[in-house]
């Protein structure tokens, strides 16, 4: 599975910090001030950088595609460490056609 933006719901914003939930339940949160994506309303415990390029000030498209980043990473990062489970997935998708 690859997550896309449909895959997150956007919960809305609370002083300045915007929360996003996956699929799966877990949470994201950005602050326009933050150079980061994080899993803690404080922003103290960063997931992973966003790309802005120079001279411009993060968005809350920049946020999802550092979310959506994160989330993708950690899939293949725990396929590969893994890979019995891909392989088992595979089995299990030839023998669903």
């Amino acid at each position: 599975m690859k997550y896309k933006a449909q895959n997150l719901d956007y919960k809305g914003e609370n002083c300045g910090v915007h929360n996003w939930i996956s699929d799966k339940g877990n949470s994201f949160y950005w602050h326009p001030d933050w150079l980061h994506i994080a899993e803690d309303e404080t922003g103290l415990h960063a997931q992973q950088q966003l790309d802005i390029p120079s001279g411009e000030k993060g968005t809350k498209k920049h946020a999802v595609t550092a979310i959506l980043k994160h989330l993708n990473d950690w899939i293949v990062d725990g396929l590969e460490k893994n890979p019995d489970i891909k392989d088992e997935a595979e089995k299990a998708e030839k023998g669903l056609k």
